[in-house]
C-alpha cells in the first residue's frame, strides 16, 4: 500500500540517474533531477562573468543531463516534449523540495558509504509514507538502510533498474530486512502498471538475480575460452542466436555494457561471498584486467573486444581481438555442422537441442557453458531468489534470452541432461534431484489454469498481472473461433474477440485478409467487438512484397489489381463494421501493417511502437488507405475555410519520406496515430488495454462510422506539392524515380484532376491509390527496389 506517485525526484544525474529521470517522464510523472553543485566554473562561464552562486552554475550537472536526453541515441525519451516534466536542480538549494514528491530514487555512486551519508540527509526532510530507493546493481539494501528509523526502513527498498531504463524491461525490487511487504507490492503493481516494467522481487544479495547469473556465465565462457582455445567470434557464435539469446552474444554484450563496468560488478561478487569456489569463479580473468588497464573498456572507448575502424577505401570494417596477442585482426568466419543445425531450427528450444546435438567442439562448448550456468543457477534457488521463475524471468528480461535457465533445462531434457551432468562428475544440487525422484521430468507443466513452475511441495501456478493476456494460454484452452495459415480468431471473453496474424513476419497476404472478412462476420453475430492484435516480435512488416513482386514481374496486372481491391475493400469494411474495432500494433508496424491499424476505432499501441507508412522506400505508395486515411484527416482536422495546404504537405512529407515514428507516442506527433488513440506502457498488457477500450465503446452506445465527403486540395494543391519535389529532384536531393513517386503520391493526396475544395468520397481516393500503386509496379526501377529490398533488407536509391 503506497501512496499514488504522481511526483518523483531522482538524486543524481549520471547515465542511470538520467534514463530513469526520462523515463519516469514518459510515463507522466514530473520529476526532480538533483546534482551536486559544480566546485569550478567552466570557460563558458567565466567568460560570462558568472560565479559559483550563480544558479545556472549551481545546478548545471543536472541541467546538462536534462539537455542530453533529447539528444540520446537510442533516444531516452518517447516525445522530446516530455523533457518539460524533468526539473533539473541541485543537492544543497532544492534538497528541502523532496519533502514534496512521493517517491525518491537514489542513483548516486556505487558505494555505501556515500549511499549512507545521503539516506541520512534524505531522512531530514522525509515525509512519512514516501517511498525511497536506491538503484544499486548489487550494494546490499540493509546495508544502506543501517541507523535509518524503522518508519524510513519500512519504506525503503532497492529498485535496480536495467540499463537503458526506457527499453530494457526488467526491474529487480529488493526489499530489505524491514521493508513493508505492502510497500513491494504496490511498488510492484505501480513498476508494472505505470512505467511498464516487468518485474522480479530480489533477495538482498550481492548482483540480485540476474547479474548474478550473467555475470557467472560471461567468467565461465571466459574460463571455457581459454582451455579451449576459441577465438572471441568463436565464442560469439555459439552465445547468440545458437543458443537463444541476442545478437550480441558475449563479446559484444561485454563492449556494450563496458568492461570497467563488468569487472566491478563481478569484484562485487567475489568481495562479498564466503564460499571459496564461487570466490574463485568471479576472480577478474587477467586478459580482462590487462584490457581494462589499457583503457580498453567497449563501446565508450572505441575499442573492446571489437574495433571499428576506417578502411583505406572510406569504408569502415570490424576488427576482433585475440587474447593471446592482444592484438586486432580481420574476424575470421565461424562455421560449423552444429552452429548450422541451430540456424536451420526453429524456435530457442530447437535450436539448443540442434547445437547441442552437432557433436563438434562448437557443440562441446555450448554443452560446457550451459551445464555450469543451469547448475549455478539451481544452487542459487532460495539465496537469490524464491523461484525459479524469478530466476527464469530475471534472465528473459535483464539479459533478454529467450528462454531462462530452468526453461532451457527443460529444452534440453531434464533427467537426460543430469545423468550427463552427474557422469562427467558434476554435483546437482540436492533440491533438483529430489525433484527427479519425485518423478517429475520437468521444471514446468501446463496446467488446467495455465503454465506451472517447481516449487517446494510440488507445482505451483506462474503468477502473471491479470493484464497479461497470452493468446497462446487461451489457444491451447480451446478459445480459438477461427483459424487458417495466417490468422486466428481468439475469443478473448467478456465478449470481445482477438484477431491475430501468424504468417511469416506476420505480411498480410489473402490469408490474412480473408480472416479479416470471416471475422467480421463472425464478430457480428457472437461478439460486441473486435480486438486486432498478435504476440509476434512485430506486429506486422508490411504486404508480402515477395508475391507482389513475383507478379509484377510475370505482368499479372488483373492479379495485383485484384490484390489491392481485396486489400482496400477489406480495410473499408472493416472501417463501416457495425461494432468496435481497435488496433493494438507493437514493435514494427509498417505498410501495410498500418494500413490494417488506421481504420480502426481506436488505436492502443505498445509504447515501443516504430509506426510507418514505407512503401516509398520500395517504390511505391501506400494502396491499402494509407494515402486516403491520413488526406481525410487532414482535411476533417481543419475548418472549411482553412487552407487544407499546409495539413496536406505534412501527410505528404511523412508518406514521400517514409517517416516511422520512434514511440508509440512519436507516432501522435507524426499524425499517425490520432489524439484520441492510447498508448500502452506495459507490452505485455497491450491486448487487455485494447479489450478495455472495445468494452468502453460497446458501453457508450458505438455508432458505425458513417461515410462523409470531404474537401481535397485538388489540382492546385498537387502542383505545390509536385512543385517541392521538383525543386529537390533539381538540387539533388531526390532521383527521377523518387519525382516520379513523389508525383503519383502528390496526384492521389491531393484528390487528382479536381479543383481545390472538391468534395469526393473515400472510395474516389481508393481509385486513385489503386491506380497510382499499378503504373509503379510497371517500372523497372520500382522492381528493382522490391527486389533490392528482399535480397538486402535496406532501400535502394536509384
Amino acid at each position: 500500500m503506497i501512496r499514488p506517485i504522481r511526483q518523483a525526484a531522482v538524486l543524481g544525474s549520471g547515465v542511470m540517474g538520467s534514463g530513469i529521470a526520462a523515463h519516469l517522464a514518459n510515463a507522466g510523472i514530473d520529476c526532480l533531477l538533483l546534482d551536486l553543485v559544480p566546485e569550478r566554473l567552466t570557460a563558458e562561464e567565466e567568460a560570462k562573468g558568472w560565479t559559483l552562486d550563480h544558479p545556472s552554475v549551481r545546478n548545471r550537472r543536472a541541467a546538462d543531463a536534462v539537455a542530453r536526453l533529447t539528444k540520446t541515441k537510442p533516444a531516452a525519451l518517447y516525445d522530446d516534449a516530455f523533457v518539460r516534466r524533468i526539473t533539473p536542480g541541485n543537492l544543497e538549494d532544492d534538497f528541502a523540495k523532496l519533502s514534496g514528491v512521493d517517491w525518491i530514487i537514489e542513483v548516486i555512486v556505487e558505494r555505501l558509504d556515500a549511499k549512507k551519508a545521503l539516506l541520512e540527509r534524505v531522512e531530514q526532510v522525509w515525509r512519512p509514507g514516501t517511498v525511497v530507493s536506491s538503484n544499486t546493481s548489487g550494494i546490499s539494501v540493509n546495508a544502506m538502510a543501517e541507523g535509518r528509523s524503522a518508519a524510513f526502513r519500512a519504506h525503503f527498498l532497492g529498485t535496480h533498474f536495467f540499463n537503458p531504463p526506457r527499453y530494457m524491461p526488467l526491474l529487480e525490487l529488493i526489499p530489505g530486512e524491514a521493508t513493508d511487504p505492502r510497500v513491494v507490492n504496490g511498488m510492484r503493481r505501480f513498476c508494472e502498471r505505470k512505467l511498464g516494467k516487468s518485474t522480479v522481487v530480489a533477495k538482498d544479495t550481492p548482483n540480485f538475480i540476474a547479474n548474478r547469473i550473467g555475470t557467472y556465465g560471461i567468467l565461465v565462457t571466459l574460463e571455457a575460452m581459454a582451455e579451449g582455445g576459441f577465438t572471441v567470434e568463436e565464442v560469439d557464435a555459439v552465445t547468440g542466436h545458437a543458443m537463444g539469446r541476442p545478437k550480441s552474444a558475449t563479446f559484444r554484450t561485454l563492449d556494450l555494457v563496458g568492461l570497467d563496468t563488468f569487472v566491478h560488478v563481478a569484484d562485487n561478487v567475489h568481495a562479498n561471498v564466503t564460499d571459496e569456489a564461487e570466490q574463485a569463479a568471479f576472480r577478474t580473468p587477467e586478459p580482462l584486467k590487462a584490457m581494462v588497464a589499457a583503457g580498453q573498456l567497449g563501446e565508450k572507448t572505441g575499442r573492446g573486444f571489437y574495433l571499428k575502424r576506417r578502411t583505406a577505401e572510406g569504408g569502415s570494417e570490424i576488427l576482433s581481438l585475440s587474447l593471446k596477442t592482444m592484438d586486432y585482426g580481420p574476424q575470421k568466419k565461424v562455421s560449423s555442422a552444429a552452429l548450422e543445425a541451430a540456424k536451420q531450427a526453429k524456435g530457442a528450444a530447437g535450436k539448443i537441442k540442434a547445437l547441442l546435438a552437432g557433436g563438434d567442439r562448437y557443440a562441446e562448448l555450448a554443452w560446457t557453458l550451459l551445464k555450469k550456468t543451469l547448475l549455478y543457477s539451481a544452487a542459487k534457488i532460495g539465496e537469490i531468489a524464491d523461484t525459479v521463475q524469478d530466476v527464469d524471468d530475471a534472465m528473459r528480461w535483464g539479459f533478454n534470452w529467450e528462454l531462462g535457465p530452468f526453461e532451457v533445462w527443460d529444452a534440453i531434457g531434464l533427467k537426460r541432461s543430469v545423468e550427463r551432468m552427474e557422469a562427467e562428475g558434476e554435483t546437482v544440487p540436492a533440491w533438483v534431484k529430489a525433484w527427479l525422484v519425485e518423478g517429475h521430468e520437468s521444471f514446468y507443466e501446463q496446467g488446467d489454469e495455465g503454465p506451472r513452475y517447481a516449487n517446494a511441495g510440488g507445482f505451483r501456478r506462474v503468477e502473471r498481472a491479470p493484464e497479461a493476456i497470452s493468446l497462446s494460454r487461451l489457444k491451447a484452452q480451446g478459445r480459438t473461433v477461427l483459424a487458417n495459415s495466417g490468422a486466428s480468431l481468439i475469443d478473448l471473453g467478456d465478449g470481445v474477440a482477438c484477431l491475430e496474424f501468424h504468417s511469416p513476419h506476420n505480411a498480410i497476404g489473402g490469408d490474412i485478409l480473408q480472416m479479416i472478412n470471416r471475422s467480421v462476420e463472425e464478430v457480428r453475430r457472437g461478439f460486441d467487438g473486435l480486438v486486432i492484435a498478435n504476440q509476434g516480435k512485430n506486429f506486422c512488416v508490411g504486404a508480402n512484397l515477395m508475391l507482389l513482386l513475383m507478379e509484377a514481374q510475370d505482368e499479372e496486372w488483373d492479379e495485383i489489381d485484384g490484390i489491392i481491391r481485396l486489400f482496400q475493400d477489406t480495410m473499408y469494411r472493416l472501417k463501416r463494421f457495425e461494432k468496435p474495432v481497435v488496433a493494438a500494433p507493437h514493435r514494427m508496424a509498417l505498410g501495410g501493417g498500418v494500413e490494417v491499424c488506421l481504420p480502426a476505432d481506436r488505436i492502443v499501441a505498445s509504447a515501443e511502437t516504430y509506426f510507418g507508412l514505407v512503401e516509398f522506400g520500395v517504390g511505391l505508395i501506400p494502396a491499402g488507405g494509407g494515402c486516403k486515411e491520413l488526406a481525410l484527416r487532414a482535411a476533417l482536422g481543419t475548418l472549411p475555410e482553412d487552407d487544407l495546404q499546409p495539413a496536406i504537405q505534412r501527410v505528404f512529407e511523412t508518406i514521400g519520406m517514409a517517416k516511422v515514428s520512434t514511440s508509440g507516442h512519436d507516432a501522435i506527433r507524426l499524425g499517425l496515430l490520432r489524439p484520441t488513440d492510447q498508448v500502452a506502457m506495459h507490452p505485455d498488457h497491450l491486448i487487455y488495454d485494447a479489450k478495455q477500450a472495445v468494452l468502453k465503446l460497446a458501453q457508450e452506445g458505438y455508432e458505425p462510422v458513417r461515410e462523409e465527403r470531404f474537401r481535397v486540395a485538388g489540382r492546385d494543391g498537387g502542383a505545390v506539392l509536385k512543385l517541392g519535389a521538383y525543386l529537390m529532384k533539381e538540387s539533388g536531393y531526390i532521383s527521377d524515380h523518387d519525382y516520379l513517386i513523389a508525383s503519383k503520391l502528390a496526384h492521389v493526396l491531393t484528390g487528382g484532376d479536381v479543383p481545390a475544395g472538391t468534395l469526393v468520397t473515400e472510395r474516389h481516393l481508393l481509385d486513385l491509390e489503386r491506380e497510382a500503386f499499378l503504373s509503379l509496379c510497371g517500372e523497372p526501377k520500382t522492381q528493382q527496389r522490391m527486389q533490392h529490398m528482399l535480397g538486402t533488407g535496406r532501400p535502394l536509391r536509384n
